[in-house]
């Protein structure tokens, strides 16, 4: 890949970042089955903004709408931010070696504040970060992904996406980006045909890795 191109690298938060995932599911699971009566609510919603959750299946809910939103303030208050392994060493050699480098999450700014509490200098990693408050429509429509490009003013054959949900690497691929599936919260043979490559996590991925591979033409 040639040097002089701006190479971006636009990665998920949860469960791409940091291993959040599974502490998701349990809370959306438990609204799921409160208030509608669904099992396996959690994993439905993934990738999605807390807007379009609200829209798809709390519609004209108001006092459910505000009881949810108090519960997830508190749950994302005492959650546990940890690493996916490999992640940071990643991050710092794609630094290294000049590629610009977003989270494109479809977190708020609320949510992000406590991550920067419990992590400081998570942001000293990214170039930019780029939360649901910066984009109207969520994924799988691809405009997080190409906000993110516009950015960096990079093109789709120069980006590569990280996502870990079904949404977000629908959104990965229509943006006409490489993208990489991380199989941190749905099985390696989930996600392989709806991405370029599936890793398990970072561990050993370095930046030339990153470059072969690439979806386009080098």
């Amino acid at each position: 890949m040639d040097r002089n191109t701006i190479i971006a690298a636009l990665f998920d938060f949860d469960g791409v970042i940091m291993d959040t995932e599974g502490q998701y599911t349990i809370f959306w699971d438990e609204q799921g089955y409160q208030y509608l009566g669904e099992k396996d609510f959690g994993r439905r919603i993934k990738g999605q903004t807390l807007t379009q959750i609200y829209d798809n299946h709390f519609a004209g809910m108001t006092d459910v709408q505000q009881q949810i939103r108090i519960d997830l303030d508190t749950f994302e208050a005492n959650m546990q931010f940890n690493y996916i392994p490999g992640v940071e060493a990643f991050l710092d050699d794609l630094k290294a070696n000049g590629v610009k480098i977003a989270v494109v999450t479809s977190s708020n700014e609320k949510k992000m504040a406590n991550v920067y509490k419990a992590h400081p200098r998570l942001t000293e990693r990214f170039d930019r970060i780029i939360t649901a408050d910066m984009f109207t429509e969520s994924k799988p429509n691809p405009e997080c992904f190409l906000l993110g490009m516009k950015l960096f003013e990079a093109v789709p054959a120069h980006t590569f996406v990280f996502e870990d949900s079904f949404h977000g690497l629908q959104a990965g691929m229509s943006s006409g980006a490489t993208v990489i599936g991380l199989a941190t919260t749905n099985p390696r043979e989930a996600i392989a045909g709806k991405c370029h490559h599936v890793l398990s996590d970072f561990t050993g991925i370095n930046f030339q890795m990153l470059c072969s591979y690439s979806n386009h033409n080098q």
